[in-house]
């Protein structure tokens, strides 16, 4: 586990950063919208984001990170559905960086949202939400499950927070095979967001 502390930090930090306040925050001037994570490589990343058990929009139980992450590139983020601000309008946006990514690339990346609130966010719920949303795919997986167990992989995210609506907004995306990761804020323009996981999709040279 020792192999992921710099990850860890990187994405702790990135949780600090901006907590859920509604509407997410316009960015500074000249400010990065992608700022990557730190990752020195590990012999067993099963071990740091563990396989907790947790629960897709379907009903349907996963491993978090053998049948969630593993070799995937992904983007994920956090919601609740009982949001009537921040949530859906970063839903939305990533539904728009899917279609922005084309239909080849968008295949390649698995879009993983995570409730913030899996005492009311049941997978009916969840079903609900990405209907309204319009974002069901198969390929994008909202997750949920026992409190617990949904604390412990937001804790490993760094997204953990004292209540559902404190909750962080920044985007987390990563090539889980190669190891490379960056944190994104949720303003940052759709094309900003679709070309870092175009570039994380690309081969790292070497490998």
């Amino acid at each position: 586990m020792k192999h992921w502390l710099g990850l860890a930090l990187g994405l702790c930090l990135a949780a600090g950063a901006q907590a859920h306040e509604g509407h997410a925050p316009a960015a500074a001037p000249g400010a990065p919208v992608a700022e990557p994570v730190a990752a020195d490589g590990t012999r067993d990343a099963q071990t740091y984001f563990t396989d907790t058990q947790l629960l897709t929009q379907d009903g349907q139980p996963v491993r978090f990170y053998s049948d969630v992450l593993k070799d995937r590139l992904v983007l994920l983020n956090v919601v609740f559905t009982h949001c009537t601000d921040a949530c859906p309008l970063i839903t939305r946006k990533l539904r728009d960086v899917r279609a922005a990514l084309g239909e080849e690339l968008a295949s390649q990346v698995t879009f993983i949202t995570l409730t913030s609130d899996p005492l009311n966010d049941t997978p009916a719920v969840l079903k609900a939400f990405t209907q309204k949303q319009g974002v069901e795919s198969p390929n994008w997986l909202f997750l949920t499950g026992e409190q617990a167990n949904v604390e412990l992989v937001l804790a490993r995210l760094g997204h953990l927070s004292a209540s559902p609506e404190q909750h962080s907004t920044l985007l987390i995306v990563g090539d889980v095979k190669a190891k490379r990761w960056s944190k994104i804020r949720p303003d940052a323009p759709v094309a900003a967001i679709a070309e870092r996981l175009q570039l994380l999709s690309m081969p790292v040279a070497g490998r």
